[in-house]
């Protein structure tokens, strides 16, 4: 491995988009969950295709680690460089390319936040539903398999993706898929390389499905007694086939965390936040179908957010709720995680993680997209206190272990990155061997993004 030359051929090929200055490699370095500060040997900021392509050669030559680098948001620690070598920052790749309104898709490069991608939508009459919450760049969402609120109404990230450009780990550039909405031709690369989390190549183009925004929406919060006659509204409700645009549930701990971060004044019980859309006729049918379920299992404080401004507070403060467990314990770091679980299994699941995290004696705050099935804990930690760790490590095994028992997965949507690994050999036994074999296929020299979903890769 020789990275010191890497960068010198890259500093000839990039000029000054090509960075060693330490506040910028730091700041390559942070993230949002609990890993320690971990800087790059350097940064890459290419503005086309053909220059990733470049850089990636030079780095393969060079047998030098290459990290895709997007917004930062992700939880798992799959952006950082934790074997040195060059990150390739994509954020100045931010165009998009074409709108197809006839045929509700478009092509972007991979820097394109879900946001700005709305934006640039709004005259069109469509958007992009797939919302994690944070403003993400739509690249990284494709290789960490993003979804998010509305996954329950329009599925995730390998839902809404039917096309890539891919940059190999040899610098070769392909294309996987088409703009047509089927194919029975080949390997499905494309989803290969949807949740790929950086570890088969670097995504550089993505034609994505659109859909049609909607004639009427309407959101509401509700309050319950207990957290079992919230999720078991969220069962029942999933179970009508009641067509929801998003069904989240908070809990206690989690009404708090937003009382303290954002300034309002939510009853300290477990809430429902739901959203319906569709005609106008619709919205109300699919809220009066709501609300009599709920009612059944005792909801209260019904408030609707007819106007756009209302609703965009409501999950504004829904989509903050990282801060908002940080709000718990100022100065403290947040080991975020989440499983999924068939429906059924739901109510079984949040019981038991809320269990353990009481046993444990631990500050945990549950949130979720739960009419998937996957909710979200977030453990308020002390890094210094050594205790607290090993405590907040036992919670995280107990809980991915019961996410299996049950029938789940140990991730809906944060991803393994290198916080999970260790879990990989009990969800996927023989079939993870397939997976260091695809790896060894695509990656001989292991430099793209090593050290990140594969355990021991």
């Amino acid at each position: 491995m020789s990275i010191d030359t890497a960068i010198e051929a890259l500093r000839n090929l990039l000029g000054t988009r090509l960075s060693t200055n330490s506040a910028i490699m730091d700041q390559h370095g942070q993230n949002e969950a609990y890993f320690p500060v971990t800087p790059p040997d350097a940064v890459a900021f290419p503005t086309s295709t053909a220059e990733v392509s470049q850089i990636v050669k030079i780095c393969a030559t060079h047998d030098c680690p290459v990290v895709a680098y997007g917004t930062g948001t992700a939880l798992e620690g799959h952006q950082l460089a934790t074997r040195g070598g060059v990150v390739v920052d994509l954020m100045r790749m931010d165009k998009v390319l074409a709108v197809h309104a006839e045929d509700l898709d478009c092509t972007v490069q991979p820097g394109v936040t879900r946001e700005a991608l709305n934006t640039e939508l709004r005259a069109t009459g469509l958007f992009f539903p797939i919302d994690p919450g944070a403003n993400a760049s739509l690249g990284g969402m494709a290789a960490t398999r993003a979804s998010g609120t509305a996954a329950v109404r329009y599925g995730t990230m390998r839902d809404s993706v039917l096309a890539l450009e891919v940059v190999m780990a040899d610098g070769q550039i392909i294309r996987t898929g088409t703009r047509a909405r089927k194919s029975s031709s080949g390997y499905d690369l494309t989803h290969l390389f949807v949740g790929s989390e950086g570890t088969l190549g670097i995504i550089t183009e993505l034609t994505l499905k659109l859909q049609a925004i909607p004639e009427a929406t309407s959101a509401a919060t509700c309050r319950f007694a207990s957290f079992e006659d919230a999720v078991n509204t969220v069962i029942t409700t999933i179970q009508s086939n009641i067509p929801m645009a998003r069904i989240e549930f908070v809990d206690e701990m989690m009404a708090r965390g937003f009382n303290l971060h954002a300034g309002v004044n939510l009853p300290e019980m477990p809430h429902l936040f739901v959203e319906f859309n569709g005609s106008k006729a619709n919205v109300q049918e699919q809220a009066a179908a709501f609300g009599e379920i709920a009612n059944t299992f005792g909801a209260e404080g019904f408030e609707w957010a007819h106007l756009a401004e209302d609703r965009s507070r409501l999950w504004k403060m829904r989509h903050n709720a990282y801060y908002a467990q940080k709000a718990h314990r100022p100065g403290a770091r947040v080991k975020n995680t989440d499983i999924c679980v068939p429906i059924s299994m739901l109510a079984e699941a949040v019981a038991k993680a809320r269990a353990d995290a009481t046993a444990l004696g631990l500050t945990v705050s549950m949130v979720g997209h739960v009419g998937d099935g996957n909710f979200h804990c977030g453990i308020s930690v002390d890094h210094d206190n050594p205790d607290e760790m090993a405590r907040a490590q036992e919670f995280s095994n107990r809980l991915n272990g019961l996410a299996l028992s049950l029938g789940g997965t140990i991730s809906g949507e944060h991803g393994i990155g290198m916080g999970k690994t260790a879990y990989m050999e009990a969800e996927h036994g023989p079939a993870l061997d397939v997976m260091r074999k695809i790896k060894a296929s695509l990656d001989p020299q292991n430099i793209m993004n090593p050290g990140k979903l594969l355990p021991g890769n």
